[in-house]
């Protein structure tokens, strides 16, 4: 593997387990918790690209809530004012996947980013939380371009940070449209394909396909032996 400026990581779904909410949900109703956190989050994700065609930017943690309150209408489910606080709160206190802090920590020695759709609060809360911020040099948000991923403005946030070019960062995500979003910029990119999902049919193929951070750490791991050896 050539020359890394850094390594970016993707923030939900990749570090953050977003269906580590789906217990908070089966709790309040029993029998909805996997549809409510599989729909919620497919509102959330479509409602950042909607809001970014349409130019109407809200933050990160407006679009979740968003998304929340149209989920729950969709499944006929009324929260109370209590019930939509706690699980909007949850989204501050995901679990991280559960190899997350050991590969972030066999990466010592390669500066590493996050770049992620969330507001800077829920970013660095939710990494505090799941005690991996020490492990990151800075978490770079869409809020300082009011623009969501796979918008080219979001993903040369990280060249500018690292002062390199896009060949020279490796991004990391377990989304595979972020992972084209991220090719077509010009990053170089590693896919954690958790589910053994088909690649996107965007134009563009992950340099790396690993099924874990882990796995990904022993590819880096490999190609520092080889260039050294």
């Amino acid at each position: 593997m050539r020359y890394l400026a850094g390594i970016v990581f993707d923030a939900y779904g990749t570090l953050l387990d977003v269906a580590s909410v789906a217990d908070a949900c089966e709790a309040r109703w029993p029998g909805y918790g996997g549809a409510l956190t599989q729909l919620w989050r497919a509102r959330q994700l479509e409602y950042s690209w909607l809001r970014s065609l349409m130019g109407r930017h809200a933050d990160f943690w407006q679009v979740t809530g968003d998304a929340l309150d149209v989920a729950c209408a969709t499944l006929d489910l009324d929260p109370s004012p209590a019930d939509r606080s706690a699980l909007l709160d949850g989204y501050l206190r995901l679990a991280p996947f559960p190899e997350v802090a050991t590969a972030l920590g066999r990466l010592a020695g390669v500066r590493k980013l996050v770049l992620s759709n969330g507001a800077p609060v829920m970013l660095q809360t939710g990494l505090a939380h799941a005690e991996i911020a020490d492990f990151v040099e800075s978490i770079l948000s869409v809020e300082s371009v009011r623009i969501f991923k796979p918008a080219p403005q979001v993903y040369a946030l990280a060249t500018t940070f690292l002062g390199c070019a896009p060949a020279d960062v490796l991004f990391v995500s377990a989304n595979g449209w972020d992972i084209a979003g991220a090719s077509s910029f010009g990053l170089r990119t590693a896919w954690i394909n958790r589910a053994d999902a088909p690649v996107e049919r965007l134009g563009f193929m992950p340099e790396i396909v690993v099924p874990d951070l882990v796995t990904l750490a022993d590819v880096i791991e490999a190609n520092r032996h080889d260039r050294t050896a």
